[in-house]
């Protein structure tokens, strides 16, 4: 089993940033890749940014250029810099992490932070 909390969420004007974290509750080095997915009010959830297990990004063609993805190994943390925020970045983000558990791919959620942007 792992933990995920999430945190780092707030309220921000348009243009202004916020720093995301995901603190895991054990070592990430062996995880298959972890990532930001948000869900708007009435969306669908969708990918933000992944990043692998050897520090290959993705990133949603919405946030290209604004947001950027990385991890600390030896915090156990993922991070999400968003700066440029826009409104319409406006969601419930959520970090996700991939483990291959006995060979089969698990999938774990954190608890969600939120992140208002005003117009």
């Amino acid at each position: 089993q792992v933990q995920l909390v999430d945190s780092g969420g707030g309220l921000v004007q348009a243009g202004g940033s916020l720093r995301l974290s995901c603190a895991a509750s054990k070592s990430i080095f062996s995880f298959n890749a972890m990532g930001w997915y948000r869900q708007a009010p009435g969306k669908q959830r969708e990918l933000v940014a992944r990043i692998s297990g050897r520090a290959t990004t993705t990133y949603a063609d919405s946030v290209k250029g604004r947001f950027t993805i990385s991890r600390d190994n030896n915090k156990n943390t993922v991070y999400l810099q968003m700066n440029s925020l826009k409104p319409e970045d406006t969601a419930v983000y959520y970090c996700n992490a991939e483990l291959y558990v006995l060979g089969v791919l698990q999938t774990y959620w954190g608890q969600g932070t939120q992140v208002t942007v005003s117009s």
